[in-house]
């Protein structure tokens, strides 16, 4: 499939190269499109033309890799993700997540029924406009952490609509090693998305056993949930080294494991080229050991 984009992008260009997510190649900066949404990701965005201006800058950029769900807005972002890109360039990959609804209030509640995770496998496929998602991630857990619990009926749901031939491959957000054990032994998991930043590590066991294995990570709020003193760390090393804090936090990153993706959110252009340039920022060892007691 083509877009009107005449010439293919560099996805060289982009800091950290490309990974292979299953029989996909990703590039490791990707963008994540929940601030294309209204506020709190509820209803339309005040400024829907710049939201596709954002999309389309991404792929022009050579991002292969933009992370989605059915439910921000909700819809409201696939619809217009498709707006922007559809029909989709070949090598760009969609990565959905399914697993909560929108309730009227702007809640997110647990759907994961059978019933309903087809629903919203089906739905995703609607407001995107294709007949098969390139991944889709089962999100369980709270808002930033993972609950304990079996994951076998509702990874299993996916696993059949994946050999349906509706999802080609699977992934897993805000889960516990045990769980990804769990939903490995039931179909191939190609991805895992969890809360970790420098400020909240408790997942480097996990990455560096995904690493191990060939699985991606794939941080979500890399700069979310610091306290005041750690985000005046972090702004110290940025000083120092000429740079914004989310530049250090992408790179160090990037440079944490060769097995994490970045999925950066913005609704402005500027910010997304800033977040893409910010990421190929090097970090000495030096700049590392001091980042690296933020999350001590």
């Amino acid at each position: 499939m083509t877009t009107s984009h005449s010439t293919a992008p560099d996805t060289t260009a982009l800091p950290g190269g490309t990974y292979e997510l299953g029989d996909l190649t990703v590039t490791r900066v990707g963008y994540g499109a929940m601030q294309l949404a209204g506020p709190h990701v509820f209803g339309p965005p005040a400024d829907r033309d710049g939201a596709v201006a954002v999309l389309r800058e991404a792929v022009d950029l050579g991002i292969t890799h933009i992370d989605t769900s059915d439910f921000y807005g909700p819809h409201v972002t696939n619809q217009i993700i498709r707006e922007a890109l559809h029909p989709y360039p070949e090598d760009l990959h969609l990565v959905t997540k399914v697993g909560n609804v929108r309730d009227a209030e702007g809640g997110w509640p647990p759907a994961r029924t059978p019933d309903q995770l087809r629903q919203a496998v089906h739905d995703n496929l609607t407001n995107l406009g294709l007949e098969s998602l390139d991944v889709v991630n089962l999100r369980l857990g709270g808002f930033d952490s993972p609950e304990p619990g079996s994951l076998a009926e509702t990874f299993g749901t996916l696993a059949e609509l994946r050999e349906e031939g509706l999802i080609r491959h699977l992934g897993l957000s805000t889960v516990t090693a045990e769980q990804v054990a769990e939903a490995q032994r039931i179909a191939p998991v190609v991805c895992v998305q969890n809360q970790y930043n420098l400020a909240h590590r408790e997942d480097d066991g996990l990455v560096d056993l995904l690493a191990e294995q060939g699985i991606a990570y794939v941080p979500y709020f890399p700069l979310g949930g610091f306290s005041p003193l750690q985000s005046a760390e972090l702004t110290a090393v940025a000083d120092r080294l000429g740079a914004t804090p989310m530049s250090v936090a992408l790179a160090w990153l990037l440079q944490r494991s060769p097995n994490i993706l970045l999925i950066p959110g913005t609704s402005s252009v500027a910010h997304l080229r800033e977040n893409v340039a910010g990421a190929g920022l090097t970090l000495s060892a030096d700049d590392l050991a001091e980042l690296d007691r933020i999350g001590g």
